[in-house]
């Protein structure tokens, strides 16, 4: 058997979907961006119920109500992750059950991207079901130990956003709620409204993109949205762009967005530069002084 190499040319072949999230205050317009998409090639699953900013648009929907429903459609869309085993979610086996009851996975490929609003519901439902675990009662006491189900929250989370991520041949996009917070310093901090600490310390690590949906004065101090797109932006919010194709602000669209991260990439001659970094005399945050000659 050949070493499974999977040559250059392949590689670059393949069709790759874009995996992301977009954060942002609670009534900024996550939800309403369904409209810039093509309506009849996403598939939106609505976990919020908050489908009233997309009233009128004609868009297939599936409205998980519990955290196994949404573990079933993560396998239904991602098929079986080979690694695990028969009695884990995500199997073979899970993959086999959950097609018995929807049918024929076939059903899944006119849809090239999935519209997940938002991941502050899904971690609800999460919690909740989490809490009901034996992991989440203590074996010595039988009380309820809220460690051990905030333990089992973050793999059980972690494991469903990393199945979507692995769907490489569509677009994911996931939306959640953005907390603004004061930090010890009084300085002003922003953190997604996650369940647990470790889904949004992870979250930035699995997908290729982060976006923040904020609003900011134009030129005349008339408010606009737009999407925050890197991560060295001064406002200090959340993002991240792996594509390196993306300006600091983009308009909120998000197919013409997805269309800028699919164009071909420049050479790396041209994408790469390493300019000389100059460090402002008395930056409490600049790293030591090499003693190296």
């Amino acid at each position: 058997m050949a070493l499974p190499i999977i040559g250059a040319d392949e590689r670059l072949a393949q069709r790759k979907g874009i995996k992301g999230v977009i954060f942002g205050r609670s009534g900024i317009g996550k939800t309403s961006l369904l409209w810039t998409l093509n309506a009849s090639t996403t598939l939106f699953l609505d976990l919020e119920a908050g489908d009233l900013a997309v009233e009128g648009l004609e868009i297939d929907t599936l409205r998980p109500r519990t955290w196994k429903e949404c573990r079933d459609f993560a396998v239904f869309i991602g098929g079986p992750n080979p690694a695990l085993r028969k009695d884990q979610p995500y199997s073979r086996a899970h993959f086999e059950e959950v097609c018995g009851r929807y049918g024929d996975p076939a059903v899944i490929e006119k849809y090239q991207t999935i519209f997940i609003d938002s991941i502050t519901v899904a971690g609800r439902l999460c919690f909740q079901w989490c809490r009901g675990q034996p992991e989440a009662t203590s074996d010595k006491t039988g009380k309820p130990d809220i460690r051990g189900a905030y333990g089992l929250h973050g793999r059980e989370m972690i494991a469903w956003l990393t199945h979507l991520q692995h769907t490489r041949g569509k677009h994911v996009w996931f939306v959640g709620i953005l907390d603004e917070k004061l930090d010890d310093f009084n300085r002003k901090v922003f953190q997604p409204q996650i369940d647990g600490s470790k889904t949004g310390l992870e979250l930035p690590g699995i997908v290729d993109q982060v976006i923040t949906m904020a609003d900011f004065p134009d030129a005349g101090g008339k408010p606009q949205r737009g999407f925050i797109c890197q991560t060295l932006n001064k406002w200090g919010y959340p993002a991240k762009d792996r594509s390196g194709r993306l300006d600091m602000i983009e308009p909120p669209h998000l197919s013409r967005l997805m269309e800028k991260i699919g164009r071909p990439g420049r050479p790396a001659p041209e994408r790469l530069t390493y300019p000389e970094v100059v460090i402002a005399p008395g930056d409490a945050n600049a790293p030591p002084a090499s003693n190296s000659t």
